[in-house]
């Protein structure tokens, strides 16, 4: 093979002489990065036009991954680490070598292998997506400070993007996580409005606008945006999820309902796994809380979902999720399964995010059981160490929630209302005041 022929759109070389791999290869990392649909096919295009070039297949794995379709994913990387050892420079390698640990679930080597690499290709922009996000790998590896360390991490290669639409939708949302709302939100827009087909944005500034209050924001945005992205989108439903929290705000219950059963649930979502199993017990969980009796047949079509693509113990963000559905359909002796499990990982010394993982599955088990004064208990201590489950902010805040509601409902009104009134400080919130209301009854 001759000397590089093109590059990636960071200037960094691609080692493959065909500029149709290439042009396939920049489309894919595109519509990968702004989470629209197209990409998997791009990179297929891509080992169309040159099976040896070994980026698009650590690519593809990563998609894979993304639907947990776990043996195709582990046959890409392995693909991928092949073609760049015969024909691949040293960031091409080190590139795929990342990828592949992600891939496989060795999710500490791949952060320290990413940190590493990005020190010497700070413009690797794939690679240093894999931290960034709700499930990035900062978020999923345990840390207190995750938030932080992901606006940490933008500040440090912030000048290498300059205003990059893809860096900037992660620098701004960064910001929101960490408490910087009103400037994160001014960040994402810049980056919205450079590319608009751009879920991955459009979903970060939906952020910015939970943070903020701006419930009419939200669904404005949603509205009007939402008809130029495909069902198929990776962000798709998740995007609705977002609606259907704002129609919670309002204490609109059929709208959150209707977004539910028209977009949400499982026969009807097209989501990865996680995405989905997650947007659909928490979203039946909170209509839950709020009052509203979810029927039977939506918490059991969700379970057996979940138990379909987690039936083992696996992250403790999943873990939260899992204990929602059992919880909430009885099935203690399944919850208190996982939660041998979760104990053994924690005694032996493999649960990064501690204690909390089993504190948080026992409190909402005692939240469906109606014993609103335990859940009350467990909860109190463990609520700072919640954003070691991961995910998002607007993600975690039904523990929050949670034990806002069983407060109420044990009749800890005093504490009910200190807290409401810290969160309605932070941000307006209709549905806050009126659980203020009833805490003031």
């Amino acid at each position: 093979m001759g000397a590089a022929v093109d590059e990636d759109r960071y200037g960094l070389p691609l080692s493959t002489d065909s500029a149709s791999a290439a042009s396939a290869y920049r489309e894919g990392v595109d519509l990968m990065l702004s989470a629209w649909p197209g990409a998997a096919e791009a990179f297929e295009r891509a080992i169309d036009a040159d099976p040896d070039f070994g980026l698009p297949h650590a690519a593809r794995a990563r998609i894979h991954s993304f639907y947990q379709q776990g043996e195709a994913a582990r046959k890409a990387a392995a693909a991928a680490r092949e073609k760049v050892a015969h024909r691949g420079t040293m960031r091409e390698r080190g590139h795929v070598e990342t990828l592949a640990l992600a891939v496989e679930g060795n999710l500490p080597a791949a952060l320290s292998s990413a940190l590493g690499h990005l020190e010497n290709f700070p413009r690797d922009a794939v690679v240093l997506s894999l931290p960034l996000g709700a499930f990035g790998l900062f978020a999923f590896s345990g840390m207190a400070d995750h938030d932080r360390a992901r606006q940490d991490l933008c500040e440090r290669h912030a000048r290498h993007y300059g205003e990059d639409w893809w860096f900037l939708s992660n620098y701004g949302w960064s910001l929101t996580e960490n408490g910087q709302v009103g400037k994160g939100r001014a960040m994402t827009e810049r980056a919205f409005d450079q590319r608009r087909n751009n879920a991955y944005a459009a979903h970060a500034l939906l952020h910015a606008m939970f943070e903020g209050g701006a419930v009419d924001d939200a669904d404005a945005l949603i509205t009007q945006w939402i008809g130029t992205y495909d069902r198929s989108g990776i962000l798709y439903g998740h995007i609705y999820w977002h609606q259907a929290l704002g129609a919670l705000e309002l204490g609109d219950t059929a709208k959150a309902l209707a977004i539910y059963s028209d977009i949400l649930q499982p026969r009807v979502n097209a989501a990865p796994p996680l995405n989905a199993m997650s947007d659909c017990a928490s979203l039946l969980w909170r209509l839950m809380a709020c009052g509203y009796a979810v029927p039977a047949n939506l918490w059991g079509d969700a379970e057996v979902y979940a138990q379909a693509h987690f039936p083992k113990t696996s992250l403790p963000f999943v873990e939260m999720h899992m204990a929602l559905l059992a919880a909430a359909t009885g099935h203690q002796a399944v919850l208190d399964e996982r939660l041998r499990t979760i104990e053994q990982r924690l005694a032996s010394g493999k649960l990064a995010a501690g204690a909390v993982v089993p504190t948080v599955c026992r409190a909402l088990s005692a939240f469906a059981r109606q014993d609103f004064a335990a859940c009350a208990s467990e909860l109190e201590p463990a609520l700072a160490d919640v954003v070691r489950f991961g995910g998002s902010h607007a993600q975690r805040e039904i523990i929050e929630d949670t034990f806002v509601v069983a407060l109420i409902r044990s009749g800890d009104l005093p504490r009910a209302r200190a807290l409401l009134e810290q969160r309605l400080h932070r941000r307006p919130s209709p549905r806050d005041v009126r659980w203020r209301a009833a805490a003031a009854a």
